[in-house]
C-alpha cells in the first residue's frame, strides 16, 4: 500500500528556508506544514509568518498553512489571510504540549474543551469555505481526553485529523501510546494521520505493520535530526548516500548563509544553529561529543572551524 510522508512543523526549525533547503537536498516529504499563526488577540499577521507563506518563498514545495487559537474571531481572520495568498486549507493546532500555550488553553490544553472546539468549528465551516484539518495530541491530561472530542469533529466535513500519540503534559519525554492511538482509530471517523517518534526507517516499518490502515505519517523532530530520512523510508533503504556528509555540508551551508542574511549579529545566528545542531547532532557518531563542540564556538570562524572538524571526523 502507498503511503504519503508529511513534516510536522516544529516552531523555530521549520520555516520556508529549511523546507526548500530539506527539499533540494533530501526530499522525500510530500507535504509540509507551515509552523503556526499565533495572534496573541492582536488582528495583524507578523512580517515572520507572511514571509513564511508568502508563494514566491515556497515555488517548489506544498505547504499548508496552521493557525494555533482558541477564538473564532482569530481563526476566521486567519483563515480569510491565507486565502488570499492562494492556500485552500488551513490545519488547526490542537497539539502543542508546551506550558506557555497550553495554560492560555490553546494547542493540547483545549482538546479538554469539547465545546469550544464546536464553536470554532462551526463558525469556520458556516462563515468560510476554507477546507480545515486539525493536529492534535491525546489530551493535556489523558488520553480520554480526545475521544470526547469526536463526537464534534464527526459533525464536520474535516480533511483530515493527525494524532501525535503522546499527551501535552509530556511535551517530548517517554514512549508514544500506540494503544490508546488504536482507540481513535476504533472510534474515529475522519481520515487519520500518525504523528510521533518516526526517527529511523525500521520505526517507520514498525509504525506501519502496527497500523496498516494509515497511509500518512508526520515527521517532525526526525526530520530535522536526519533529513535524510524521508527519502530513505521512499526508497526501503537504510544505506545513506556515499557522499553523505557532502551532502549534509552543503545543506547545512545554505541554510546557514540564509539565517545569517535574515538575522542580525553573530548572536542570534549563533543561537539559531544550535537549536539546530541539538538535534543534527542525534545522527552522528558521537551526539555529544558533536553538539559540545558546536556549543563551544563562541563566534562565525570558530563555529565554521567546528563545523568543518565534525565533518572530516564523520567522513
Amino acid at each position: 500500500m502507498s503511503f504519503t510522508l508529511l513534516s510536522s512543523p516544529l516552531q523555530g526549525f521549520t520555516d520556508f528556508r529549511f523546507r526548500n533547503a530539506q527539499q533540494k537536498y533530501f526530499g522525500g516529504i510530500d507535504t509540509f506544514y507551515a509552523p503556526y499563526i499565533r495572534l496573541n488577540g492582536k488582528f495583524k499577521i507578523k512580517s515572520s509568518y507572511e514571509r513564511d507563506l508568502l508563494p514566491e518563498n515556497n515555488t517548489t514545495l506544498t505547504v499548508i498553512p496552521q493557525v494555533i487559537t482558541n477564538d473564532a474571531e482569530e481563526f476566521l481572520f486567519v483563515a480569510k489571510y491565507v486565502q488570499s495568498l492562494g492556500y485552500k486549507e488551513l490545519n488547526w493546532n490542537l497539539g502543542c504540549p508546551y506550558p506557555m500555550v497550553t495554560k492560555s488553553g490553546m494547542g493540547s490544553g483545549l482538546i479538554c474543551n469539547p465545546t469550544r472546539i464546536d464553536e470554532i468549528l462551526h463558525r469556520a465551516h458556516n462563515e468560510t469555505d476554507i477546507l480545515v484539518s486539525m493536529k492534535m495530541r491525546m489530551g493535556y491530561e489523558n488520553t480520554e481526553e480526545i475521544l470526547h472530542t469526536f463526537p464534534i469533529l464527526d459533525k464536520y466535513p474535516l480533511k483530515n485529523v493527525a494524532i501525535h500519540a503522546r499527551i501535552g503534559k509530556q511535551l517530548y519525554k517517554g514512549g508514544v501510546d500506540l494503544d490508546a492511538f488504536q482507540k481513535c482509530i476504533d472510534v474515529a471517523k475522519h481520515q487519520l494521520y500518525y504523528n510521533g517518534d518516526i526517527t529511523t526507517v525500521a520505526g517507520f516499518k514498525a509504525m506501519k505493520e502496527r497500523f496498516p490502515s494509515i497511509t500518512h505519517f508526520m515527521i517532525g523532530r526526525g526530520l530535522i535530526a536526519d533529513p535524510f530520512l524521508p527519502q530513505m523510508i521512499k526508497d526501503n533503504t537504510t544505506e545513506y548516500p556515499k557522499d553523505r556528509w557532502n551532502i549534509f555540508r552543503e545543506f547545512h551551508d545554505e541554510i546557514y548563509q540564509q539565517y545569517d542574511a535574515a538575522l542580525s549579529g553573530p548572536t542570534p545566528i549563533k543561537m539559531k544553529m544550535l537549536g539546530f545542531w541539538e538535534y543534527f547532532s542525534q545522527s552522528f557518531s558521537d551526539p555529544r561529543k558533536t553538539y559540545k563542540k558546536i556549543k563551544k564556538a563562541t563566534n562565525p570562524k570558530k563555529y565554521q572551524a567546528a563545523v568543518k572538524e565534525i565533518l572530516s571526523g564523520e567522513r
